[in-house]
């Protein structure tokens, strides 16, 4: 089967990380702040506009989502993190689930964290980064909406955000560009995923 034709189905929601699938394959998640774009990523990453909910409302996705590809492996949708219109309770809530999952999933072999190439780096986003690191948890960056800057702005946002981690940062993790819009970027992403679960497989 071609690796970037995908086959998608969606297995469980949970509540936490012990509920998750026990099969043990290679798990790919994604998170990032509220309203970034995350289940548009997700549906143009499967070809399936409608496999994960797309919302206008923030913290819509309130559990660990799991889909399996090419029966190989999955791909997970966290709840997102910093929630403007939640309670401070539901915050706690969803803070909870990613690092819960983050912390105490083995099978976790990557996680995306969605970066909005719109904005200047964003606080937040970096000290969700940085906790990642202190941890050891290995991610990628996806930078999301491309198609609502100019190619400039792009560049602009994202040369910013990789000279702030190379002041702490040694080397810099694997970073994308997309457009849920465009349908852009999303091939770069299986080819790397591919590439990593090759790698899994032939170490």
């Amino acid at each position: 089967m071609n690796p970037y034709t995908l086959s998608v189905s969606y297995v469980k929601s949970s509540e936490y990380p012990s509920q998750c699938p026990s099969d043990g394959l290679p798990e790919y998640a994604f998170t990032g702040r509220s309203n970034v774009g995350k289940s548009s990523l997700i549906n143009m990453l499967a070809g399936n506009g409608k496999l994960s909910k797309v919302s206008g409302t923030p913290g819509k996705t309130r559990l660990i989502n799991h889909f399996l590809v090419n029966n190989r492996w999955y791909m997970v949708d966290l709840p997102g993190y910093g929630f403007a219109k939640t309670s401070k309770r539901e915050r706690k809530q969803f803070s909870s689930i990613i690092t819960r999952y983050i912390g105490e999933r083995e099978c976790l072999t990557l996680l995306f964290v969605l970066i909005d190439v719109r904005h200047e780096p964003q606080s937040i986003d970096l000290a969700f980064i940085r906790q990642l690191g202190e941890h050891g948890v290995p991610f990628a960056l996806v930078f999301t909406k491309a198609d609502k800057v100019s190619s400039r702005e792009q560049r602009h946002h994202m040369e910013r955000f990789r000279s702030i981690l190379l002041e702490t940062w040694e080397e810099l993790p694997p970073i994308f560009l997309t457009s849920s819009e465009k349908k852009t970027g999303g091939e770069e992403i299986l080819r790397y995923i591919e590439h990593v679960n090759s790698n899994l497989q032939n170490p």
